[in-house]
């Protein structure tokens, strides 16, 4: 068992405490960022004085080399150590000998972890932002295909009125857009060092904290020792974040699963993004959509977790917090995944927008419209509202549109419609018409694309 410490000790840990102790079966993947904090810390060491010049070189080449020979391989990282800071020393000592034992100087495994946490978090939160970057792209080449898609709007899940794809689309091209702005804050507000911390209360040794912290590119040190190791508050956000990306996630796929039932037919998913059933040769199911769906729980359980770990916690360090790691990779791994995959789904659907205006019209979303038409024909709009309720009621007893009527048929309620009616309450009319900002309507929709394009650099 290579471990840092055991001077005080007089007896072996047992083999069980010390199973349950380690972390090397899932800190591991933290070995870029260990080795990046170690070799700023050894800089700045030397830079300070308590390391020579030799010794930093010395160390610098021995931590490159672990690092070249865990990308190649060549080195792997084994149970047989505690921890990845245990795995990173001990394979610096067996290379370089006693100056390897200087390289903890001046630090605690607990400033060390947190740095390597916000070091991963950080690193993360970029990969994350440019996954969602590549879904609003998407999102953004579909909107602009589909300006004249005309489709039923919803509230309540019943038809409301007619928007377009594009429309619908806009939506939920401003939930991602404020996902990015959410995970920026994020990173911006955990942009802070904390190595220099010690164990809680500092150190003897004079390091410069601020240089540590520039040559790792964080914008300033942490300000108190206290909180540096004890502070998982970007942790919390960020598992925050990363659910409300996943509600975003799970609203859309459950569109996408509604979009693709018979009753709807909407959309076609691709082969590729689909599955069939192994006992019902017809069927073609929306598994993507749905796994999205199913996996937002896990994230959400990742978040309640770490909040419920935290709670009770005393300043400074404690065990539990290194009940962070886990639950956080775990999450970030999910979210990853499920951007991606949802993103290939979107971009290779077919839109059936035919099917999506003939289920506008049937929908009856130019109600509201067919009113308005009214009104301007001079009926108070509650008298119109009534008569267009009687209409639809006829329609539904038809199995027909308005649209369907015949001009006979429309005058049997009211004498105030002609002919111009059908231009009136037309899919088109009905959309161009709404032109205020945010709106369905043509120049309305086409500064939305305008906006989006120029937020994403197109």
């Amino acid at each position: 068992m290579a471990q840092l410490w055991g001077g005080r000790f007089t007896k072996e840990t047992d083999q069980l405490v010390y199973i349950f102790n380690a972390s090397i079966t899932f800190d591991r993947r933290f070995w870029k960022q260990d080795i990046q904090g170690s070799m700023a810390h050894v800089k700045m060491l030397s830079r300070q004085g308590i390391l020579t010049k030799e010794e930093e070189q010395q160390i610098l080449e021995g931590l490159s080399g672990i690092a070249a020979d865990v990308e190649s391989g060549a080195l792997e990282i084994t149970e047989e150590y505690e921890d990845i800071h245990s795995f990173v020393e001990a394979n610096l000592i067996s290379r370089i000998g006693d100056a390897g034992k200087k390289l903890h100087t001046g630090r605690s495994r607990n400033d060390q972890v947190a740095l390597d946490m916000r070091l991963y978090c950080r690193d993360e939160i970029d990969a994350i932002d440019e996954l969602e970057k590549q879904l609003l792209l998407v999102i953004e080449r579909i909107m602009e295909e589909n300006t004249e898609t005309y489709m039923p709007g919803f509230t309540h899940l019943q038809k409301a009125q007619p928007v377009t794809l594009a429309h619908h689309f806009g939506a939920y091209f401003e939930m991602f857009r404020r996902d990015r702005g959410r995970l920026a804050d994020i990173r911006k507000r955990m942009n802070v060092c904390p190595l220099g911390a010690g164990a809680l209360a500092g150190t003897t040794y004079p390091l410069d904290r601020s240089c540590t912290a520039e040559l790792l590119g964080f914008d300033e040190p942490t300000a108190n020792s206290m909180d540096s190791v004890s502070d998982r508050d970007y942790v919390i956000e960020l598992l925050g974040a990363l659910s409300t990306v996943m509600m975003h996630l799970s609203r859309f796929s459950e569109e996408i699963c509604i979009w693709n039932s018979n009753e709807y037919r909407f959309v076609e998913i691709d082969d590729a993004y689909s599955t069939g059933s192994s006992i019902m040769p017809q069927k073609k199911n929306p598994d993507i959509a749905e796994l999205v769906r199913g996996k937002t729980g896990r994230v959400y359980g990742a978040l309640m977790q770490i909040l419920t770990s935290m709670k009770g916690l005393p300043l400074a360090y404690n065990k539990d917090m290194q009940e962070d790691k886990e639950l956080t990779f775990d999450a970030i791994d999910t979210v990853k995944g499920c951007l991606a995959l949802f993103a290939g789904m979107l971009d290779t659907m077919k839109f059936r927008g035919e099917v999506m205006e003939e289920s506008a019209k049937k929908g009856f979303t130019n109600a509201t419209d067919a009113a308005d038409y009214l009104v301007l024909k001079g009926i108070p709009f509650r008298d119109a509202h009534g008569i267009i309720g009687r209409m639809v009621l006829a329609c539904i007893e038809k199995d027909c549109a308005l649209d369907d009527l015949t001009l006979e048929e429309f005058r049997s309620f009211s004498e105030a419609f002609d002919e111009d009616v059908y231009e009136a309450i037309s899919m088109r009319t009905c959309v161009e018409r709404r032109n205020t900002a945010g709106a369905p309507g043509p120049a309305a929709i086409q500064e939305e694309i305008r906006r989006n394009r120029a937020y994403l650099g197109l």
